[in-house]
């Protein structure tokens, strides 16, 4: 499957963020705990390389523990500093705000030998819907950015104080200028960081449907009443809308139907805590 999709608003956002890393001391990115690795966008990866970075696996209550422990450990292994939440919980708040000062403890402690009380200001950024803004409204405990659990809400430049001496920046996400993987494409599109109105859906779920069986994914099964995930993706695709009774008529199968469902289960967790990139996998 081929997407390609990035808007003129995308060019001008990644412009103002290279702008705004001007004036920021470090980042907060936001990957979405379920696509760690599709949702890191190499363009924005080249513009923050060499700045001090808070890697912040958002959405971690949608994936298994023990599936979001072995991306810890991978960053950690880097020596990339990364926390794991979920931005609806204030729960998080704490360690989020902890490992930020620690990120920065360097300069920190510089401007504090010289009688400064410096006010760190990170940047927030990642790709559409990783929970960005809702994520700065858990900080700073209150509804200080726009939210919507759609892509493209944010578009503008918002500076909120998340406390006496940190100040952070909603960005608006943005995908990379050109996927070379076809695959991450897919799965950022599978979870809904690709607007659906540039995706042909019945293709985007003939893909979910190989994703699951080419992992041979029980859970998936069950919800749709097979024996099995043998055969080619688009036989299971028949078997699903003639079980649920997805049909144009009686000799045609209604495909978009059936991928909306299948999708609609996934995002919503009815398919079990699936995460799409392990870490195993790199």
């Amino acid at each position: 499957m081929y997407i390609q999709w990035y808007p003129g608003h995308m060019t001008k956002a990644m412009r103002m963020m290279q702008d705004s890393l001007k004036a920021a001391d470090c980042v907060i990115y936001v990957l979405d705990a379920r696509v760690i690795n599709s949702s890191r966008n190499p363009a924005f990866d080249k513009m923050v390389e060499g700045m001090p970075i808070l890697y912040v696996f958002n959405k971690c209550d949608m994936v298994e523990r023990a599936d979001v422990a072995a991306w810890e450990k991978y960053y950690r292994d880097r020596g990339e500093i990364c926390v794991s939440v979920n931005s609806t919980s204030p729960k998080f708040r704490a360690e989020v705000i902890s490992k930020l000062l620690l990120l920065n403890k360097a300069v920190i402690d510089k401007y504090a030998s010289k009688g400064v009380n410096k006010t760190v200001r990170a940047l927030v950024a990642g790709v559409p819907n990783t929970g960005k803004s809702t994520l700065i409204n858990c900080l700073c405990g209150s509804k200080r950015a726009v939210t919507g659990n759609r892509p493209g809400v944010t578009r503008g430049k918002q500076w909120v104080k998340l406390a006496a001496n940190i100040e952070l920046l909603d960005t608006p996400g943005t995908l990379p200028p050109a996927f070379e993987d076809g695959e991450r494409a897919v799965r950022l599109a599978m979870i809904g960081s690709i607007k659906e109105e540039v995706l042909d859906i019945a293709e985007l779920g003939l893909e979910t449907v190989k994703f699951f069986a080419e992992r041979n994914y029980k859970p998936f099964a069950e919800r749709y009443w097979l024996e099995d995930l043998s055969g080619e993706p688009l036989e299971i695709m028949d078997k699903i809308a003639k079980k649920r009774g997805y049909l144009l008529n009686k000799d045609n199968y209604d495909y978009e139907r059936t991928a909306r469902a299948i999708l609609d289960d996934l995002r919503k967790l009815r398919l079990g805590k699936v995460m799409l990139d392990k870490a195993e996998e790199l």
